[in-house]
């Protein structure tokens, strides 16, 4: 009676120790003995203890950092560019088998583009087109893990870190800029402005009695004051009358 409690117990175990629960965003590859068997789905799924063993794949997005690298752009300027990659698996046997390492693989090729692409540009074609230089750094690394069973999500440049005199000199260019910009819209302001007090005394011109009222309007801000004395140093009957 011992004994078969025994086995049973033994082969309890055993039953047990086969169980893997895989999840739905993951898939598993079985190998027997090393050997590649097969990719199984989520679910429930046994394997035999000791002779059989999986591997664990997540196949949902995976984001990772491209270190800051040190690049000299095309118009020799020193400076240091991170980023971060978005890739997600699509054949698993693939990313497992004909890759010792897919992630640092990755991780490898992302830095050596950015430093490739980027340093073959002007630092202002960086800073104004990141979008582009995220794509252009895209098509070098898929061009290299297509045949790991790896999809390139996107790539993206996050910062950039220029010598302090170079933020110096910028900082100076743009504040040139905004004062520029600033004069033209003044000058455009006293144009426009001219021309409305050209167009008036035309106005006035061709009547007289605007004179009159422009007067009383002036007399009437003038008394608003109510500390002010008004003295006329001519007559009315001397301004111009309207002849029609």
């Amino acid at each position: 009676m011992n004994l078969s409690l025994f086995f049973a117990v033994i082969i309890g175990l055993f039953l047990f120790g086969g169980i893997r629960i895989i999840f739905e965003y993951k898939r598993a590859l079985k190998f027997r003995f090393g050997k590649y068997i097969k990719t199984l789905d989520p679910g429930f799924r046994w394997v035999i203890p000791i002779i059989e063993t999986i591997q664990i794949v997540d196949i949902r997005v995976i984001t990772f950092n491209i270190d800051s690298q040190e690049v000299m752009t095309k118009d020799n300027v020193p400076c240091s560019i991170d980023g971060v990659v978005f890739f997600k698996i699509d054949d698993p046997e693939k990313a497992v088998l004909e890759v010792e390492e897919y992630k640092f693989a990755i991780t490898q090729l992302s830095q050596a583009a950015l430093r490739d692409v980027c340093g073959k540009v002007e630092l202002d074609t960086i800073l104004s087109n990141r979008e582009e230089m995220g794509k252009n750094i895209k098509t070098i690394v898929e061009e290299e893990t297509k045949e790991w069973g790896i999809v390139i999500m996107d790539v993206k440049i996050k910062d950039i870190q220029l010598p302090e005199n170079m933020r110096r000199m910028m900082a100076n260019q743009a504040e040139a800029e905004r004062s520029r910009r600033a004069r033209i819209i003044l000058a455009l302001a006293e144009e426009q402005a001219a021309g409305k007090l050209l167009e008036a005394g035309k106005l006035i011109d061709q009547s007289p009695s605007a004179i009159k009222l422009r007067l009383y309007q002036t007399l009437a801000n003038i008394a608003s004051e109510k500390n002010s004395t008004i003295i006329f140093p001519f007559p009315e009957e001397v301004l111009p009358r309207n002849t029609k």
